[in-house]
């Protein structure tokens, strides 16, 4: 043993309330009816630790250690620092050996068994250990199968009501969250059954509101280059929390919605979970349409805590509570200026130009007609700022100018008129759908059957197809053809807002 070996072996002690491992005073943190129990796990911390330490490099600085252990799945790593480098290995088998029983020890106390340990030993002394029972949700990495923590709590005759609501929902949730097109489709028991309730326009704003004032924030957040934050897919918006809470909407055909997801915390749940109170029934009301591929992922592991659907022009909810019990799982939609806010603070620098330019860009998202240079106002157009993917979310979300209309090639547009023509009784020897030819104009193509060199006509028909196949009809004698085209042209932007 070195002279550093011997010094953080020292220290390891007096990292503790009693050196004695008898005492009782350990690093257990929880009260125990039973010392002896405590001397035991106390005893065994130690010599984990000091496994760990004989593992290690001869001129290590720094152990870290996590387990994650049930009786039946393990997943585990130590991290070796020295003055040179960091490297990962796995623990050796008596480091997992010490671990296991520590655990099976600690499973007497009275919080029951932990689900993580997490050892940070230093050379200098410095000595923490932290016993993780998912007070929080545990990282997927260290997340294992349900029936393995089932297995667990029969193994150490443990209820799953005396675990975290995540974690007693993960075991025990037992699909009640799930609601597949064919159980939607099954009429409710009329009796007793609960009706859908309305929300107020005053508690939650309107569905095309929601849906532009997420997309700029999602817009916001890549411009930003955070990897967190809300997300547009067409017809999908998602929505992660720094918090575990979250959410997905989900645009319909027929101006139908469904918002659905989860506060982790939410007390309805812990209250459910613990046997307390019954289980929310979230689609109570609901239409046969909101079904499982329109829910958050939250259901199929039971932390689902609210459910709202959009249908003849309002938001509705089963026993979901209040939208301002849903602040940390749905991006800050609630006005324009809290949109504005948050988008302003997201730039690098904030003024109160910032903020107006901010606050613009939410007005025009909710009129369809926002403009990546509206972005690039607020974030600027250097190489850090991402506008082409911020820019990519409002026009995926629907809510951005279309700058970037293909043109639309002169055989279709032919091919539009001539079924036009042969629809309406319209060619004719003096007018045939073979003779027709296509010139183009501002925004599309004027579509038409010449005269013969040195003859003139009045009255043959003009047709005007624009880029977006929309087909208008005029004639020699109503208007001049450059003049209708101007107009033809200022109707096309005006349908696209450009």
């Amino acid at each position: 043993m070195t002279d550093d070996d011997a010094s953080f072996s020292e220290a390891f002690h007096d990292a503790f309330p009693g050196r004695d491992a008898d005492s009782g005073q350990v690093l257990i943190p929880e009260p125990a009816a039973d010392p002896a129990v405590l001397a035991l796990a106390d005893r065994q911390a130690r010599s984990l630790a000091e496994c760990l330490i004989a593992e290690a490099p001869s001129d290590w600085r720094r152990v870290t250690a996590v387990f994650a252990l049930t009786l039946r799945s393990e997943a585990s790593r130590v991290l070796h620092s020295t003055d040179r480098a960091s490297t990962n290995a796995a623990p050796g088998p008596d480091a997992l050996r010490l671990a296991r029983e520590l655990r099976r020890t600690t499973a007497r106390l009275p919080r029951g068994p932990w689900w993580r340990l997490t050892l940070d030993l230093r050379v200098d002394g410095g000595v923490e250990v932290d016993f993780d029972y998912g007070d929080e949700p545990l990282p997927d990495e260290h997340l294992f199968a349900p029936e393995d923590y089932q297995a667990d709590l029969e193994a150490f005759d443990w209820s799953a009501e005396k675990l975290p609501t995540w974690l007693s929902a993960f075991v025990s949730h037992g699909g009640r969250q799930m609601r597949s097109p064919r159980k939607a489709a099954v009429p409710a028991d009329t009796r007793g059954a609960r009706s859908a309730q309305g929300v107020s326009p005053k508690e939650m704003p309107g569905l095309t509101e929601t849906w532009a004032r997420w997309a700029v924030l999602s817009a916001a957040f890549v411009a930003a280059g955070s990897e967190r934050g809300p997300r547009m897919q067409p017809s999908h918006a998602r929505f992660e929390g720094s918090t575990r809470g979250g959410s997905t909407l989900w645009m319909l055909a027929g101006d139908l919605a469904v918002l659905s997801g989860g506060v982790w915390d939410a007390p309805s749940l812990a209250d459910a979970y613990r046997g307390d109170a019954p289980h929310p029934e979230l689609f109570a009301g609901a239409p046969i349409w909101v079904a499982d591929p329109l829910l958050d992922e939250r259901g199929k592991v039971g932390l689902m805590s609210f459910c709202y659907w959009w249908e003849s022009g309002r938001w509705l909810r089963g026993e979901s509570p209040k939208a301002e019990e849903l602040a940390t799982a749905i991006p800050g939609v609630w006005t324009s200026g809290t949109v504005a806010g948050i988008v302003s603070k997201l730039a690098q620098r904030v003024t109160r130009d910032t903020e107006t330019a901010a606050l613009r860009l939410v007005t025009a998202a909710e009129g369809g007609f926002a403009e990546r240079g509206m972005l690039a106002e607020i974030f600027g157009n250097d190489e850090d700022t991402d506008l082409d993917g911020a820019y990519h979310q409002l026009v995926m979300a629907g809510v951005a100018h279309r700058t970037d209309l293909p043109q639309l090639p002169r055989h279709q547009a032919i091919a539009i008129v001539s079924r036009y023509m042969i629809a309406h009784d319209l060619d004719n020897p003096d007018y045939r759908v073979a003779d027709l030819v296509a010139d183009r104009v501002d925004c599309g193509w004027m579509v038409y059957a010449p005269v013969t060199d040195g003859e003139m006509r009045i009255g043959r028909g003009l047709f005007f197809v624009a880029d977006d196949e929309v087909l208008e009809t005029t004639d020699t004698q109503s208007s001049y053809p450059h003049q209708y085209a101007e107009k033809f042209a200022r109707r096309y932007r005006e349908r696209w807002g450009l």
